[in-house]
């Protein structure tokens, strides 16, 4: 799920078996203002080095940090990839620690391995660019992405080339339609 708040999640059999997300969004993968995986320690050393209160630190990891914050430009992605298309170092190095990251989350399932992947939300649908970048990290795993079905956005299409050992798919969110099912499905049960 890649948007501003991106998550992963391994799914086998139809039930979540892991996921990225934590007690709080601050860990996970990096998103457009939240830091994600932290060493705590860093905490403490930026709170001394800065002379910052608990609250403060709070902030700044939820609101100025992510690829906000690597990148000195922006939290929306496409302001990042026109960033970095005109020679933005820090939005590039933004841009690749996103693709690095979801591909690490991504590898490092407890599943032993993957038979497809799923792209979606805003990032996820809209971004060729993301999706090829990390899919580059996920090779070891044999995705191969087609680059002319890559560029469509909007759809339910399969990314992958014929041979990729991984089916590779973007998918649109509907999270309105999952609520209202699951809505209907709570009342109905209701006596």
């Amino acid at each position: 799920h890649r948007g501003n708040g991106p998550s992963t999640c391994a799914i086998d059999g139809g039930k979540s078996v892991d996921t990225s997300m934590g007690f709080t969004p601050l860990v996970g993968l990096p998103m457009g203002t939240r830091v994600g995986d932290l060493d705590p320690g860093a905490m403490q050393f930026i709170m001394n080095k800065y002379n910052m209160d608990i609250d403060t630190m709070l902030n700044v990891l939820n609101k100025k940090s992510g690829v906000l914050g690597v990148s000195g430009v922006s939290s929306d992605f496409r302001d990042l990839e026109t960033a970095a298309d005109e020679g933005n170092e820090r939005a590039r190095l933004a841009l690749d620690m996103f693709d690095y990251w979801v591909a690490k989350v991504a590898g490092s399932s407890a599943m032993n391995g993957v038979d497809a992947i799923i792209f979606t939300a805003g990032v996820g649908e809209n971004s060729a660019t993301t999706r090829a970048g990390i899919c580059k990290y996920l090779g070891y795993l044999g995705c191969e992405v087609d680059a002319e079905q890559n560029k469509k956005r909007g759809e339910d299409v399969c990314i992958s080339t014929p041979d990729s050992k991984v089916k590779l798919f973007v998918i649109p969110t509907n999270e309105e339609l999952v609520i209202a099912r699951d809505t209907r499905d709570i009342v109905s049960a209701l006596p």
